[in-house]
Formats: C-alpha cells, structure tokens, sequence
C-alpha cells in the first residue's frame, strides 16, 4: 500500500471538488451580475465586457487553468493502489489526462493573459479567432477537443479499473457518466446543437467530475487509513 499515493490522491480529490464548487459559485454570479451573452459578432462582445464586469468570468477561467494539472495529478495518484491487472487501464487515463491537461490549460491561460491584456490595452484586432465566448474560435475549438476527446477517453480509461466495493462503483459509473457526457458534448458541439452542449458540458461532466471527486477522497482515505485531526 502506497500511503504518500493516498494522500496524494486525498488531496487532489478535495481539491477538485473545491474547484467545481467555486467555479459553480462563480457560474451563478456571472448569471446574477452580467445578462447573458449570446454570440452575434465580434463588435457586440467587445461592447458587452466593456459594459459588465469580468471579474468572476476570470475567476472561473483560472479555476480551470488549475484543473486541468491537478487532474493529472489526481489520476496518477491511481496507478499505484488498483490491481496490477488494471495498471494498463490507468496508464492510458493517465496519458490522455496529460493530452486534456496541456490542450485546457493552454486555451484558458491564453484568455487570461493574452485575449484580457490585449483588450485592456484596447489591440483587439484579430482577438476574434482566440476568445472563448466565439464558439467558431481556434481557441474554443482546442478546448473543446480537450474535454470532450481527451477528458472522455480518459474517463472510458478510468472506468473499469474500479469494482467491488459501493465507492468504487460510484467511481465507476461516474467515471462512465464522464465519458458519455464527454462524447455526447462533442457531438453537440460539432452539430452546433447549443443546448445539448450546454447541458452535457456544463451539468453532465460538472456533476460527474464533481462526484468522482467527492467518491475518490473516500477512497483515498479510507484505503490509505489516514487520519486527520
């Protein structure tokens, strides 16, 4: 039993949960404080942010930002505790977690850094084809990639690595409930059906990840023994 992989896991586990919690927080205060915003063209963004505050859009972008390499991170804290018959499994999660992890992180640091510093100085010629509220965008179309291929396969992975007892079958079948929501996302997004993407992306990987985190902190803690005053 690797116990520094427990805690580890421990860790990571309540950790992503915190995150989905506040970027839900954060989701309901953008909706409170900011009229939706519907992609017309890009003069019609540029006058929304202009009108509206961004403050929580960012927090919940930097929120993601950290997501993506602590979800890494959670799924290697695996490798060590499942059946060496299993390993192989966790193994390819790990590796297409690295592929969702890169592609995520790279898409939210540009709209933190290069998309945000570039409006405030007011240089937003050509922005168009890197912000995240462009569902035609380059850079949407990469973080798209990551959470619906990358973060679904990794998940299909995942899945059958865990049986026995109730909290890993939770694991599992949320783990599957990832994946599908995952493809079905894709699919969405790819026929540009608005609200099955934005159910399957927002509610469906969001409830999922939310309780795999949650299940797994369980996990870790109850196969590790550990003790926390």
């Amino acid at each position: 039993m690797n116990k520094l992989s427990c805690k580890i896991g421990y860790w990571a586990s309540l950790s992503i949960a915190f995150i989905f919690i506040i970027w839900l927080l954060s989701y309901i205060l953008i909706s409170l404080t900011s009229p939706q915003f519907y992609w017309i063209n890009y003069a019609d963004y540029l006058q929304y942010i202009k009108n509206n505050n961004q403050f929580f859009q960012h927090l919940a972008r930097f929120l993601m930002l950290m997501f993506g390499p602590l979800f890494v991170v959670f799924i290697n804290s695996f490798y060590e505790l499942v059946p060496p018959g299993k390993k192989v499994l966790v193994r390819l999660g790990i590796f297409f977690s690295l592929a969702f992890a890169i592609l995520s992180s790279l898409h939210y640091f540009i709209q933190l850094s290069m998309v945000r510093m570039n409006i405030i100085r007011g240089a937003t010629e050509g922005l168009e084809h890197f912000v995240q509220a462009n569902p035609y965008s380059l850079s949407t179309s990469i973080d798209m990639l990551a959470w619906t291929l990358f973060l679904g396969v990794s998940s299909a992975f995942m899945a059958p690595a865990f049986s026995g007892d109730r909290i890993q079958l939770v694991i599992r079948y949320a783990f599957m409930g990832n994946a599908i929501s995952c493809l079905m996302a894709g699919i969405g997004y790819m026929f540009k059906i608005d609200i099955m993407t934005f159910f399957f992306i927002n509610i469906g990987v969001g409830g999922a990840l939310l309780t795999i985190s949650i299940a797994s902190s369980v996990f870790f803690k109850n196969l590790g023994g550990l003790q926390f005053d």
